[in-house]
């Protein structure tokens, strides 16, 4: 595993592998290491694995919104020279995939959406109420989850952290009230690439209705279910994951290679 750190821009990412890139863009609670499973996965079959960790906390307060961390997002791909990426985000994550991929045909080839905002979700909303209630902290985290287990004792830890940091509890509500605004209903018909939806069939948190409705709206998508999983399946089912995520890369590559030889 190689960490890139550009001292300029002090942009950080992980990198590891070659081949067709995966970009892997993580919630707003979330962190790099809930791609780990794709991490370890994915370099071996020929892919080149990018998550970026993205500045939810080092951006000026009147540029802390979705739209920004798309820019940020897709400066980063043309700084290191990605071109025909695969999106692949969860929740706040695949938003702003979304984003980007609506705007920039040549930096993206295709978009994984899971669990993803966008339309509609419920989260702490406008206010973190009891944010100093360790017990209210840890129920709201094991929401998230088909299994409560999987909300171990450090990530709610960490979620009861930031919440209680005035700085980063500040910014998180920026993001999620600029996430719950930028609606993107009447902008999902525009954007012409393929997208492949994975949800878990228990998410609170973005409910199957969404995903359904994501379906309904978007060109060229594909909506592949986990039973038994929440908000966040590459965490909580990742061999699942994986396998629907790799046949439909498989698949894309296949229609590619056609596409191909029949313009020959």
């Amino acid at each position: 595993m190689i960490l890139c750190i550009n001292k300029k821009k002090k942009d950080s990412y992980i990198e590891k592998g070659k081949g067709h890139p995966l970009i892997l863009l993580h919630g707003l609670m979330g962190g790099l290491s809930n791609f780990n499973a794709l991490l370890d996965f994915f370099p071996k079959k020929g892919y080149q694995v990018i998550i970026p960790s993205l500045p939810f906390y080092n951006m000026p307060l009147f540029l802390t919104n979705i739209y920004s961390l798309s820019k940020y997002v897709t400066q980063l791909l043309i700084e290191i020279g990605v071109e025909k990426a695969t999106l692949i985000g969860n929740s706040l994550g695949g938003h702003i995939a979304l984003i980007i991929a609506k705007k920039r045909l040549d930096l993206v080839h295709s978009v994984v959406l899971t669990g993803s905002s966008g339309l509609f979700e419920k989260s702490f909303g406008y206010a973190f109420p009891k944010r100093e209630n360790y017990e209210y902290i840890k129920k709201k985290s094991q929401e998230v989850f088909y299994d409560p287990k999987i909300a171990t004792k450090k990530l709610v830890d960490e979620v009861f952290h930031i919440v209680n940091d005035k700085k980063k509890g500040i910014k998180t509500l920026y993001l999620a009230r600029s996430a719950m605004k930028y609606n993107m209903s009447k902008d999902l018909s525009l954007i012409q690439q393929p997208i492949c939806l994975i949800w878990g069939k228990q998410d609170h948190i973005t409910p199957p209705e969404v995903a359904e409705e994501f379906h309904k709206l978007l060109p060229h998508s594909e909506l592949h279910w986990i039973d038994k999983c929440g908000h966040v399946p590459m965490m909580e089912h990742p061999k699942k994951f994986i396998e629907i995520l790799e046949k439909w890369l498989s698949q894309l590559d296949k229609k590619n290679h056609e596409n191909f030889f029949c313009t020959i």
